[in-house]
């Protein structure tokens, strides 16, 4: 008698794992904390400012902050803050408004003892319209590319700058000087990396 293989028992389906969150990498390029990794955890919309462009922006700044002033106002991984830092800036506030983000902030902060950054949990753009006039010596721009905040944090970043200060931008397109005039700022440097467009502004009339 032949045996009946479909009343054979079936082996019970393997239980589905949860996909654990998904890490990589960004590293410091100089500075005091030259080449220190920093991970970073995958969360929806976070895009960290590639090696290459941050590398880039701060031969354009000099490669020396020491005693600047400077907000990271859409921070995310906080690249270009801890950038900041590493480099002898005096002042770095880095805003995030993400939960998660924030507490993934502190932790780098602790593990690069980095004491002269300051993590605030809250709206980059309402951080930059309340600074004083003329307090940052570097403003770094780098909202969600989907979203609407660009003209107005360009507004407050030329009212937030100093008069030799910089105001890095970070967007999907490029930013022309008649697009930048009502916000009291022209271009100064900028390149295309992929789907970036990384622009250098100063105040319109500062010197080159």
């Amino acid at each position: 008698m032949k045996q009946d293989k479909s009343a054979a028992p079936q082996k019970p389906a393997r239980p589905i794992r949860p996909r654990s969150p998904q890490t990589h990498e960004v590293r410091i390029i100089g500075g005091l904390w030259k080449r220190t990794k920093l991970a970073v955890v995958e969360h929806p919309g976070l895009r960290p400012t590639p090696d290459r462009v941050r590398e880039t922006l701060f031969n354009w700044l000099g490669q020396d902050l020491t005693g600047w002033r400077c907000i990271d106002a859409f921070a995310g991984t906080g690249a270009l803050g801890f950038e900041a830092a590493s480099r002898g800036a005096k002042e770095v506030l880095l805003v995030e408004q993400d939960t998660a983000l924030v507490a993934q902030l502190k932790r780098v902060q602790i593990q690069l003892q980095a004491s002269t950054t300051q993590i605030v949990r809250g709206d980059g753009l309402a951080a930059l319209k309340h600074l004083d006039p003329a307090s940052m010596d570097a403003v770094f721009l780098d909202p969600p590319f989907d979203s609407v905040l660009f003209e107005a944090a360009l507004q407050a970043a030329g009212r937030a700058v100093a008069a030799g200060g910089f105001v890095y931008l970070e967007a999907p397109i490029p930013w022309t000087d008649a697009q930048l005039e009502s916000a009291g700022l022209q271009v100064h440097r900028h390149l295309k990396a992929g789907a970036v467009h990384a622009h250098l502004l100063k105040r319109i009339g500062s010197d080159a």
